[in-house]
């Protein structure tokens, strides 16, 4: 039945790159004003998932595979973890973002975005395996 939609078809071609720039964008203005990876994962779950609706499921899959979204979950928790155990492992505090650089204002923007990274991979690929898995669920 979407295949026949042409509106929504070619409206979700021109807003989905869109859509992942903002993703890019609210990721890397996360330090200085509202949003981050949270927010910034959110929007490019929400991107494939609207792929998803318009196109159908299994060419979603194609475009980002359930093995990748199942290794990206826990990939961002081990990014996020990661940077803690550095800092705690430089004589500083678990996440500690001061002792990851000679000098405390560089440690200090390389943590959070490090730290901020890792949100953006976990909450994206979240949304994303929330989806398959309800999206799934009708079809065995």
């Amino acid at each position: 039945l979407m295949r026949l939609d042409i509106i929504l078809r070619v409206a979700t071609k021109l807003l989905w790159p869109f859509m992942l720039l903002f993703a890019v964008y609210i990721q890397f203005h996360g330090d200085y004003r509202p949003g981050g990876g949270f927010q910034a994962g959110v929007i490019a779950g929400a991107a494939v998932v609207l792929y998803a609706l318009i196109y159908g499921l299994p060419k979603a899959k194609h475009l980002m595979p359930v093995a990748l979204v199942e290794t990206m979950v826990p990939l961002g928790v081990l990014v996020y973890a990661s940077v803690g155990i550095a800092g705690w492992l430089a004589g500083g505090n678990y996440l500690d973002y001061a002792r990851l650089a000679d000098d405390s204002v560089h440690g200090q923007e390389w943590g959070v975005f490090l730290v901020e990274a890792g949100v953006f991979v976990t909450v994206s690929s979240t949304v994303v395996a929330i989806f398959y898995a309800f999206a799934d669920r009708g079809r065995r």
